[in-house]
């Protein structure tokens, strides 16, 4: 197998599920938090006619339904594999294009100006992905302090 053959049939498939698996990930997270904040947002608008059995029972359920919502997510663990999966997917590209455009440290001689750019360009992307991952991994990690 050859470089190319490598990079078609491992790494490009790898990316993709990477990908794929991120946003799949992150649209399953989003809705659950979305639809827990609706409901939780209710609940004290409903509390206060809570003079009609109705009313205690849809108030109720939407507590239910808060306490489903948040176990699946912990659970499946959408959170966490949004971000992880991220971060896989970009490393992987930054490795593909350093490597693609003979850049350190994928090449013998000494680097072109272009070599050079390439590096530079994927190393800032990477690094905002990196403040990216931390500053939703402390985010995520601050609402579960806040919520034992």
């Amino acid at each position: 197998m050859n470089i190319q053959e490598y990079i078609t049939n491992r790494l490009d498939p790898q990316i993709a599920w990477y990908d794929k698996k991120s946003l799949l990930c992150q649209k399953r997270y989003k809705l659950i938090q979305i639809v827990e904040i609706i409901l939780a947002a209710i609940i004290p608008l409903l509390s206060g006619y809570c003079n009609t059995f109705l009313i205690s029972i849809i108030v109720g359920i939407f507590g239910i339904i808060i306490t489903i919502l948040e176990s699946l997510t912990k659970l499946f663990k959408y959170h966490e594999n949004w971000i992880q999966y991220r971060t896989t997917c970009e490393l992987l590209k930054y490795q593909k294009y350093v490597f693609l455009t003979k850049s350190s440290p994928y090449n013998t001689t000494n680097e072109t100006v272009e070599n050079m750019f390439v590096k530079n360009i994927e190393q800032i992307i990477s690094s905002e992905n990196n403040q990216w991952k931390s500053i939703h991994v402390n985010i995520n990690n601050t609402s579960n302090k806040e919520k034992n």
